[in-house]
């Protein structure tokens, strides 16, 4: 993605179902599941870049000795230094040496930090909030009652947010900010609050004293009954691990399954990621044997290690967000990298008509990294083509031998053309001067262009706001003199805000947006914009769950867009012609059919919320309020 764009967080958790005693007879150390959560956590970096955080739960240990442990951290690269430190304060505990086999696992579990029976990973995009250590996951919600205790981290964005925090405000809470991870937070140990009470008043009610109170709670506490209270009231994309004092675990997945998460089981642990590919790799496992957490259930670990799954929300339409497809999961799962594919291949006859069908004189190329895969594709199918054309040629039976071999020698031209730098520092200097400098960020190929004869594909996964494209990508290239360069995005045009995990949230920032304004002004119908003003303003005050901006959007065809588009990424500078190919809907569900989530391309919102953040986004920009929608 030639924009930069944050997104959706990622987790990783590991309930051990052994003793320490197994792992180190077995894998030679204790710090086997410690070294698990890195490598799940590693292979799951590009969910997140913002910061990290471990949280460590010890199931049996006496009072007085600690049995929770955490360390975040919000710095560059924040995995090696969490890590680090981590295996300092077990070097520093004194009875064991990450460089050595260990010794006694009984005695470290009971003494040295870190070693327990269920391990918590998070990495954090922050697409709402700050940014600093005290908004990296995971979150502690702390109690000297050990069944009160609740550790959470989550992939999730709630568009009820401001309702969440007036609930907690009406039983009487003082929550100390107003971010929806500490509503979900304490909206969740709320639940979990009256279910501790609850059993206590039962059991002293039964004459029990204070020390077996304790130990019934421990025992007769119901995980299902705390997520059933709590999980109706969110409306948004989630997936959230949350473990409690006593060592219960569990997986929550949002009705429509937005976000993703997976999980395996063995005799020996369970674990949970975001995606599947860090499971095959960490433990070696088929795909088969990874599952699904099913949209609306919940995944429960019991303290004990059993697993189950039960229904919290009834079954909505599966809305699971078709951008993971695209660009933000790993090309690694075996799935995804075949849709990526998929997604250039539906491509070529869009660039086929901005050619002219002159294979012989086009260049086609992609711009690093995460549209290679859809690039592959693309020439898979141009290969096809190509194909099916001299087949054609050849059973004319009218060829002589030079006009055969002419015929054979075609050949589609790839080449590697943009190469991203380092990035660039731009120091402080004029507007004028640093956008010089940005429009160096990516490098150029010469020599594999015809001057003024060859056209230019470059695909992208994406087109969100056009800056880099314009900025950098469209000089350098022009600098090769290409007749005409085609920017292609395998994914449809972006036109509205997410609000279930990713960092779209202003209708000013997308150029499918801006391009549609310019064209209500181009064809004098600006009034419509107060129309659609109006109506958003009333939707919000009537609570309706009706998406106001598509009348915006209606009032063009998706070519009539991108020609603007194209208009508006080609400035004076650009001497070649410029067109803009988007990938269609139609085709977008032909190659991620098991993922409709498309909102941010058509507006279909699957949740109330999202058609209020629309109109909220359409308000905020009408009045000039250059803020988020949610």
């Amino acid at each position: 993605m030639s924009d930069s764009l944050k997104h959706e967080c990622g987790i990783a958790l590991i309930r051990l179902k052994k003793p320490l005693e197994f792992f180190k007879e077995k894998y030679g150390t204790s710090l086997y599941p410690l070294n698990k959560l890195y490598l799940l956590m590693e292979k799951q970096h590009n969910r997140g870049q913002d910061g990290a955080g471990v949280a460590v739960l010890k199931q049996t240990v006496e009072p007085g000795h600690p049995y929770i442990f955490r360390h975040r951290s919000h710095e560059s690269n924040p995995l090696p230094i969490i890590f680090d430190e981590i295996f300092k304060e077990i070097r520093n505990s004194g009875f064991i040496d990450p460089q050595t086999s260990t010794e006694n696992p009984t005695i470290e579990y009971k003494y040295v930090p870190y070693l327990g029976d269920v391990y918590l990973g998070h990495l954090r995009y922050g697409t709402y909030g700050t940014k600093g250590i005290h908004s990296c996951h995971p979150f502690i919600r702390q109690s000297n009652w050990k069944t009160k205790n609740l550790i959470l981290a989550g992939n999730f964005n709630m568009t009820n947010n401001d309702e969440l925090f007036q609930k907690l405000i009406s039983i009487g809470q003082h929550p100390r900010n107003t971010t929806d991870t500490v509503t979900v937070l304490e909206r969740l140990g709320h639940s979990l609050d009256e279910e501790v009470e609850k059993l206590y008043t039962q059991l002293r009610e039964k004459g029990l004293n204070q020390e077996h109170i304790n130990e019934e709670i421990f025992n007769k506490l119901e995980l299902e009954e705390i997520l059933k209270s709590a999980v109706p009231e969110f409306d948004g994309g989630y997936a959230i691990a949350g473990i409690l004092g006593d060592g219960d675990s569990f997986v929550i997945r949002d009705p429509n399954g937005i976000r993703p998460a997976h999980w395996f089981e063995n005799d020996e642990l369970v674990v949970v990621t975001s995606e599947r590919p860090p499971i095959k790799t960490a433990f070696d496992v088929d795909y088969k044997n990874i599952k699904e957490v099913e949209p609306g259930t919940a995944l429960i670990i019991s303290k004990t290690g059993e697993t189950r799954t039960i229904r919290l929300l009834p079954e909505r339409k599966r809305t699971s967000c078709s951008f993971e497809r695209i660009y933000f999961s790993r090309g690694t799962d075996t799935d995804i990298y075949q849709e990526r594919k998929m997604l250039g291949k539906l491509l070529l006859p869009q660039i086929l008509k901005s050619i002219e069908g002159d294979i012989e004189k086009t260049v086609f190329s992609y711009i690093p990294n995460t549209a290679e895969v859809a690039f592959f594709g693309l020439m898979s199918s141009v290969h096809d083509y190509l194909n099916d054309f001299k087949k054609d040629k050849i059973l004319q039976g009218s060829l002589d031998p030079q006009q055969l071999t002419q015929l054979l020698s075609i050949r589609p031209r790839a080449e590697k053309i943009a190469v991203k730098d380092a990035k660039l520092r731009t120091f402080i200097t004029s507007d004028e001067q640093r956008s010089d400098l940005v429009s160096h960020v990516y490098d150029t190929t010469y020599g594999v262009i015809k001057s003024h004869e060859d056209n230019l594909v470059i695909i992208d996964d994406s087109i969100v706001r056009g800056t880099t494209l314009k900025n950098s990508i469209l000089r350098i290239l022009d600098r090769l003199k290409p007749k005409k360069i085609i920017v292609v995005s395998s994914a449809p045009q972006i036109r509205y805000p997410d609000c279930y995990g990713i960092d779209m949230s202003k209708l000013n920032d997308f150029i499918a947006f801006r391009a549609a304004i310019a064209l209500l002004k181009d064809n004098h119908q600006e009034a419509l914009m107060e129309e659609v003003y109006i109506k958003c303003k009333k939707a919000l005050e009537s609570k309706s769950d009706i998406n106001h901006v598509r009348e915006i959007y209606d009032q063009f065809t998706d070519e009539q867009i991108s020609v603007k588009i194209a208009q508006m990424l080609k400035s004076d500078l650009i001497k070649a012609e410029v067109d803009v190919i988007y990938q269609t809907i139609e085709n977008l569900h032909l190659a991620c059919p098991e993922h409709s989530g498309d909102w941010y391309f058509t507006g279909n919102y699957p949740t109330q919320g999202g058609n209020r953040v629309a109109n909220q986004s359409f308000i905020n920009y009408y009045e000039g309020n250059n803020k988020r929608a949610y």
